[in-house]
């Protein structure tokens, strides 16, 4: 295992010293035309023999091979250590070292966690829907640790100035938390901007965590670091990941 680029993002959050997370971004890969070009996606229209050249890149870096999920937008989450590859699910966690968290983005929230004691990680997919499903709260309940112990951080994911939703997910979130509606900021007739940040931030409150850092990275804004499926359409997808040492 080796450093990784300097162009990726090491959290800034304080977890403990066996706890490493990293984030990928999008230069530095094999892929081509919209998926250039450290792609790590494979459902989403690329060359399969670019994304394999992308993963084994990611994998140097790396203890081992990350436990990749099907992705679904849902509230499964499960253990790293026992899943199958390629099992439908939105968060996984760790309690033994070298099994590695992932999830794969392009807007969607990456929401990492890590226990104080350095115990167990844990990582979850936090799009509009999973966060309304209780992806946050499923991830946080799986790792069994005291949510008063765990840290989370906030990943890239597309920004409050530029995630316009409708009126179907402003009253998804209010309907079981009326004080989401600080995170929907009206534009137009039926039309939110909606602050994910935020959304997440009441989620991991009510999960009990309340130490929380990270945010700030827009992908759709930023178009040379991060792939954006609202931006792009047709895009690839980059990165999160979480383990123990």
């Amino acid at each position: 295992m080796t450093a990784a680029p300097a162009d990726w993002i090491v959290p800034d959050w304080p977890a403990p010293p066996n706890v490493r997370a990293v984030v990928t971004t999008r230069g530095g890969g094999a892929s081509a035309g919209p998926y250039a070009s450290l792609n790590l996606g494979d459902r989403v229209g690329d060359e399969p023999s670019a994304v394999e050249r992308n993963r084994a890149r990611l994998r140097t870096f790396l203890p081992a091979e990350p436990l990749w999920l099907h992705q679904v937008h849902g509230s499964e989450v499960v253990d790293v250590e026992t899943a199958l590859p390629l099992l439908r699910a939105d968060g996984a966690v760790a309690r033994t070292r070298a099994a590695v968290c992932a999830v794969l983005t392009a807007d969607c929230l990456p929401v990492l966690l890590a226990s104080r004691a350095g115990e167990a990680v844990g990582i979850a997919h936090a799009g509009w829907r999973g966060l309304a499903a209780g992806v946050i709260e499923a991830t946080v309940a799986r790792m069994i640790v005291a949510p008063g112990a765990i840290v989370a951080w906030l990943g890239p994911g597309i920004g409050r100035r530029v995630y316009e939703v409708g009126r179907d997910v402003r009253d998804a979130f209010v309907a079981r938390d009326p004080g989401a509606a600080e995170a929907f900021s009206p534009t137009r007739a039926s039309k939110y901007l909606a602050d994910l940040c935020a959304l997440a931030k009441r989620r991991l409150a009510a999960a009990g965590v309340k130490a929380v850092y990270g945010g700030g990275f827009c992908t759709y804004e930023d178009s040379a670091r991060f792939f954006s499926h609202r931006r792009d359409r047709t895009t690839g997808r980059f990165a999160s990941l979480v383990w123990l040492e």
